[in-house]
């Protein structure tokens, strides 16, 4: 059988290391194209196993592709994967970690986690009504007694997120108190996360429809010359189900899984983390709260809107998240000129139009 949208989807791995990874995933990775983004010193030679089709980029070569606007895009940090998101032409992105391996489901075959997540992205998602047998477009499950005949369509699915077997991704604190603790429940689930509900987002086995959420699924600006660190996901997570909730599109999570194997260090975690575990008290209410208005009406406005108020709101917290305001503005702008939008407006010109006056919700 012919690889599901092998001309369609990328798979963007940001890495600090050999890919040597890539050989366990060869059976199912091959036929697809590979963004590599080096994370770290750009003089390190990365080796990518032979036979993988794939585009390979270092700071240098994001300093001289975006120029000045290279600032948005975080250094030594994974969240430089978003460069691989920007450059990409595909509707489809796939992202994994390269301390990610194949799992085996309680069969003992091998998960093709791509497969799943291209399963889960062109089926449709259920986020306005909850049905307890979950997926209703997986095989073997159907809306239950009671679903509403209306809502029986579904929405688009804009995103894919799938967990992991073995290294349960835990904050430093829980890792601290539960180092040799090890996820080995395999769930035979896949779940639309409903509209109104966040969830911490793991990036390192995700999938999304870079045509619908591409432009939000920013990683925020973490890494060296930043105070705080590990929230890169979390964060596009966030921003990423606002956006999805006002724009009407649905978010899945559960099935594929994939065998994470290496336990980062708990000491060096707490000192990225540590802003962020007293800051996300409020950064999970302001998301919670945040209406987007009616006039949002694309990925990039809604993200604009998103930097408005994360100045106004979140910039009284700390000068940090002022400067991360500025880097989504140069984020949305520095993916407009990689991938020009339809339309005589460009978001440039609507963000100088549109001013922050507060929201007036939908």
């Amino acid at each position: 059988m012919a690889p599901l949208l092998k001309d369609e989807l990328d798979i963007v791995i940001p890495t600090i290391r050999n890919l040597d990874f890539l050989e366990m995933w060869r059976p199912f990775f091959q036929p697809y194209h590979l963004i590599i983004i080096q994370d770290g010193d750009p003089s390190v030679t990365i080796k990518v196993p032979d036979g993988f089709d794939y585009e390979f980029y270092n700071r240098t070569d994001i300093n001289r592709i975006l120029g000045a606007k290279a600032s948005c895009i975080s250094y030594k940090d994974g969240a430089c994967r978003s460069f691989g998101f920007m450059v990409s032409k595909k509707k489809y992105i796939f992202t994994i970690d390269d301390d990610c391996f194949v799992a085996k489901d309680p069969s003992g075959n091998e998960i093709n986690a791509l497969e799943q997540h291209i399963e889960n992205l062109v089926t449709p998602s259920t986020p306005l009504f909850f049905n307890t047998l979950y997926d209703p477009f997986c095989d073997g499950a159907d809306f239950v007694r009671g679903y509403p005949f209306s809502m029986r369509e579904g929405l688009p699915t804009a995103v894919s997120h799938g967990l992991w077997l073995n290294i349960p991704d835990y904050d430093a604190p829980t890792q601290l108190v539960k180092p040799r603790e090890r996820n080995t429940r395999y769930v035979d689930m896949v779940m639309t996360i409903p509209k109104g509900t966040l969830f911490p987002m793991c990036g390192m086995n995700l999938a999304f429809d870079r045509e619908l959420i591409g432009p939000a699924m920013y990683y925020g600006l973490m890494g060296e010359g930043q105070p705080i660190g590990r929230y890169d996901d979390m964060w596009a997570g966030w921003c990423m189900k606002v956006v999805c909730d006002h724009l009407g599109w649905g978010v899945k999570t559960g099935l594929p899984y994939i065998w994470h194997s290496k336990a980062s260090n708990p000491f060096s975690n707490l000192k990225k983390e540590f802003k962020g575990i007293f800051w996300q008290e409020d950064m999970i209410p302001f998301f919670q709260t945040l209406k987007l208005p009616k006039d949002c009406n694309t990925s990039q406005k809604c993200y604009i809107e998103l930097s408005k108020q994360v100045r106004a709101k979140l910039g009284k917290i700390d000068p940090y998240f002022n400067k991360l305001a500025d880097a989504m503005v140069t984020w949305i702008e520095a993916w407009d000129e990689l991938n020009p939008p339809s339309g005589a407006a460009t978001v440039a010109q609507w963000v100088e139009d549109t001013p922050y006056k507060g929201s007036d919700g939908d």
